[in-house]
């Protein structure tokens, strides 16, 4: 028992600083704050609701459809904050925003990476389930990231992430003076052998947190770097931002055919038009 003492504002939520009216059902999930205003040029109209820490929520339209931005901040435990406190809220949607470092060959900097499920190295799904519980995208979130990378003719992956909770020593890279982790030296080729696309910081958390709770989320990262041919530019972020606000659009039209249908899910035989 914790009492009430754990959440002294039933409007406004403690960490992001948001209430019901400040956000849509549909979120996306960016890392750094900064990335907000990047995303909201991209929309028809925003307007910033909060600025707290390091969660920065602005709320408008894209193509005339209702949505909001939140960031997160770097790694999984502030995300799950951010996905526990706009559940809160009434968001149903999750699609986390970023950027990443490709682990296979053909992958090039720029590219997109749509993630379908995610390796949960992360330590902050651990607290809510077990080790071998999956981290699975929701596939409305996957196949409408899938169709608006399509529209806007951006190159992309999908498949399998890793997320980490450490930059420098949980990705395999070489940490202060040196440093090796144990296993560091093997990490990549490993994660390579198991055909995993990409490694990043926040997914993991974000789609065990949305299976667990029965809210759609999905993740869709443009490619920083290649672990592989050492290639590194901060490359695609904008493409980034571009398919998840249309993959927002998207669902909502999902969300049309499957109530017009009587039906619970969407699949391809229900028009996307």
């Amino acid at each position: 028992m914790t009492g009430d003492s754990e959440d002294p504002n039933a409007d406004v939520q403690y960490h992001v600083e948001v209430g019901p009216e400040d956000v849509s059902d549909a979120v996306l999930l960016p890392g750094n704050p900064e990335r907000v205003d990047k995303i909201t040029a991209l929309w028809d109209d925003h307007e910033e609701r909060a600025y707290h820490r390091e969660y920065r929520t602005a709320t408008g339209h894209y193509d005339g459809a209702e949505i909001s931005v939140t960031s997160t901040g770097i790694g999984s435990p502030s995300a799950a904050i951010a996905v526990e406190e706009l559940a809160r809220v009434g968001v149903e949607t999750y699609i986390r925003v970023g950027s990443c470092g490709a682990i296979q060959p053909e992958m090039d900097v720029g590219d997109l990476v749509i993630t379908t499920g995610a390796v949960r190295q992360e330590g902050t799904s651990d607290e809510y389930v077990r080790e071998d519980y999956p981290a699975v995208a929701d596939h409305e979130v996957v196949a409408a990231l899938v169709a608006a990378a399509e529209r806007l003719d951006y190159d992309y992956h999908t498949g399998l992430t890793m997320s980490a909770d450490s930059f420098y020593a949980g990705q395999g890279r070489p940490g202060f003076e040196g440093f090796e982790a144990a296993g560091a030296d093997s990490l990549v080729e490993e994660l390579q052998d198991a055909n995993v696309k990409n490694i990043e910081m926040e997914a993991a958390a974000i789609l065990t947190l949305a299976n667990v709770y029965g809210l759609r989320a999905g993740a869709v990262c443009s490619v920083y770097a290649n672990r592989v041919t050492g290639e590194f530019r901060t490359e695609g972020e904008s493409r980034a931002a571009e398919t998840a606000s249309l993959a927002v659009k998207l669902l909502r039209k999902m969300d049309e055919a499957k109530a017009e249908a009587g039906v619970d899910h969407w699949h391809p035989g229900l028009s996307l038009d």
